[in-house]
């Protein structure tokens, strides 16, 4: 017979606010509040690499990505960089980090 893993308990506190849209959302999933916040903390604790810890959602100028040879500057490393949708670069948009995947960098314009 397969060992049952273990489970720790814990008390949580949450206003009401929060918890009002946590068990929302948790409908929409068709599960209970309690299995959509270990899904959320599950999905949080897998993003362990640097660049989901520092560059995932940081917001990037347009003026900062190098048209020409398709590079740009992020805490110090350069990575190559592609565009949702393969729109052209906006030196004047702002633009966010969606995806990393190796040294490529999936933006979105947000501006």
């Amino acid at each position: 017979m397969a060992d049952k893993p273990k489970e720790k308990r814990f008390l949580l506190r949450l206003d009401e606010d929060l918890y009002d849209r946590l068990a929302a959302a948790a409908d929409r999933e068709n599960r209970s509040v309690n299995a959509h916040i270990v899904t959320i903390l599950a999905a949080s604790a897998k993003q362990t690499t640097f660049e989901h810890r520092q560059i995932i959602g940081q917001a990037i100028a347009g003026k900062q990505l190098n048209q020409k040879n398709g590079l740009v500057e992020l805490s110090g490393i350069y990575y190559r960089f592609l565009i949702e949708n393969n729109d052209p670069v906006d030196a004047k948009a702002s633009y966010t980090v969606l995806e990393s995947n190796g040294n490529i960098l999936t933006l979105k314009k947000i501006t």
